[in-house]
This record gives C-alpha cells, sequence and structure tokens, in this order.
C-alpha cells in the first residue's frame, strides 16, 4: 500500500514509517519539518493534492503542549478532519487515528478534547476507521521517557503527592504492530486503547526506570501538588509536558480496559526492557 503517514518525524510516526517500508509498504510523510504547515491544510481541498495515489491514512500528529505556531485546535481537530473529509471523498478506506489513553467520556483537558473531536470524525466515517489510544509510550526516542529515565537515575526520586498516579505503560513496538494490523483488517474500524492492562503507580514505574538503568534502590521524595504547579508557571515555556494541565491529567489519573485491544490484537504486550531504554528512534529513509 501507499500510506500517508502524518506526524512522520515525530517519536511515534518516525517508529511508524520503519516498520511500514520493512513491510513492504510506501509512505508519504507529511511533517511540519518537512515543509507542511498544518495552518494551510484545514479544508479538504488543501489535502486533495497530497492524497493522490494514497491507499490508507495515518495521522499520527500530537504535541502535548500549546506554542504560537502550534495550537491543539489546529493541529488535533481541524486539520485531522479535513484529512479525514478528503480521504473518504478519494474513496480511501483504510484510516488509523493515534489518540491517547483518556480522550473519552471522561476527557477534560484542551488536549484531550481536542483529539476527541477529530477520533469522533474518524468513527463517523461511511467505513468507520480505527482510533487507537496508546497509554504512556516507552521505546527508544521517546521524550516523555527520557524524562523520566532522568528523574529515576536521582539520587531520591521525586514523584507528585504520594506517587501513586495510575500509568500503564505500552511499548512503541506494540503501537507499531496494531497500526499494521489494522491496515490489513480489510473491514471496518474499532476503537482501542493501547494500554498495559494492570495498572502500574507512578512512582513504581519510575523505580522499574531506574532498575532497567542498572541502579540500586532509592527513596522517594514526594512535592506537594501546589509546589507542583508553581514550578510549572516558570518552567511551562520550555518544558510543555510541565504544564499545570498537564499535571492535572497526572493527578486526575485514568484507567483504560485493554480488552478489546488484546482480543484484536492477539499478542501479549511487552514488558519493558533495558534495550528499550536506549537509542533513538529510527530516521527517515
Amino acid at each position: 500500500m501507499n500510506v500517508l503517514l502524518t506526524g512522520a518525524t515525530g517519536f511515534l510516526g518516525r517508529h511508524i514509517h520503519a516498520a511500514l517500508r520493512q513491510a513492504g509498504h510506501s509512505v508519504v510523510p507529511v511533517a511540519r519539518s518537512l515543509g507542511h504547515d498544518f495552518a494551510h491544510l484545514q479544508t479538504p481541498g488543501d489535502w486533495a493534492p497530497v492524497l493522490q495515489g494514497v491507499d490508507a491514512v495515518v495521522n499520527a500528529v500530537g504535541i502535548i503542549g500549546e506554542t504560537r505556531q502550534q495550537r491543539f485546535e489546529v493541529l488535533h481537530t481541524r486539520a485531522p478532519q479535513a484529512l479525514l473529509a478528503a480521504a473518504e471523498a478519494a474513496g480511501i478506506r483504510r484510516v488509523v487515528q493515534i489518540s491517547a489513553q483518556g480522550a473519552d467520556a471522561t476527557a477534560f483537558s484542551a488536549y484531550h478534547l481536542s483529539k476527541r473531536l477529530a477520533d469522533d470524525t474518524v468513527r463517523s466515517l461511511r467505513q468507520p476507521g480505527w482510533v487507537l489510544r496508546p497509554g504512556l509510550v516507552f521505546g527508544p526516542g521517546g521524550a516523555s521517557q527520557a524524562l523520566f529515565l532522568r528523574l529515576a537515575r536521582l539520587p531520591r526520586i521525586p514523584v507528585l503527592g504520594d506517587g501513586q498516579q495510575a500509568v500503564q505503560p505500552v511499548y512503541v513496538g506494540d503501537v507499531v504492530s496494531t497500526v499494521l494490523a489494522c491496515l490489513a483488517h480489510q473491514g471496518p474500524g474499532q476503537t482501542l486503547d493501547l494500554v498495559r492492562p494492570e495498572p502500574v503507580a507512578f512512582a513504581d514505574w519510575l523505580r522499574t526506570l531506574r532498575q532497567l538503568q542498572g541502579l540500586p534502590p532509592t527513596a522517594l521524595v514526594c512535592l506537594p501538588w501546589a509546589l507542583a504547579h508553581l514550578g510549572a508557571a516558570v518552567a511551562a515555556p520550555f518544558l510543555p509536558m510541565a504544564r499545570s494541565e498537564n499535571l492535572r491529567m497526572l493527578r486526575q489519573g485514568h484507567r483504560a480496559d485493554a480488552t478489546a485491544w488484546l482480543q484484536f490484537w492477539g499478542q501479549t504486550p511487552t514488558a519493558p526492557q533495558a534495550t528499550h531504554l536506549r537509542g533513538t528512534a529510527p530516521a527517515l529513509t
């Protein structure tokens, strides 16, 4: 197949791109760094030339924090909705939308709400497409993983509150494998939560990352939420992940059911290994 892949130079996008090529597919990569401005791709007509000869669409665009140039409404909602309309008009039936855990009826953040609007569009297509909602994705080249690895290496591991917020990490290779399985499926898509079946406390996830780096156990340092939000106000311009709304998402937590994913995918989720912590995401070739 000839697959249009948006967000092709991002963490997930580069892994998906490499897997598509390895599986024998051709890829049309779309990304800001490749000269594609989503601010100018907000109507179906804007996307029509890009979709010439395309058999399938994978939308892997995502930002965790907004800037003046990159807004949730444009990147997560309006441009993807225009792409989906153009794909349907062109008769493209294979569509995979990479969303996020929490982009469901419980969503409250601008990040999740903007993702959910595009997800709803995917589900409303004449042949509904696939909506994949991964949990905390780990693997080579992940920006969030790099931050968590640094935290886990500190003499004392800092956590917010008591550190018992539930997370459901998923290996990037499992996400990629699921994307390929969705593209190979002939019928209508589903909405799947790609998450570790049993949640783990965030503090325990950091302990796991520490152990995988070959470091001995250490104590936690519990930081008050008020202090974290104060720090976020200072760090937000430089570290989007540290913004107050993202802290609110972490504090609320979210538990998803992996049953539908595991039934469709038919495999066992990959456990974290030391090799998952090293290296970078594949380069585009």
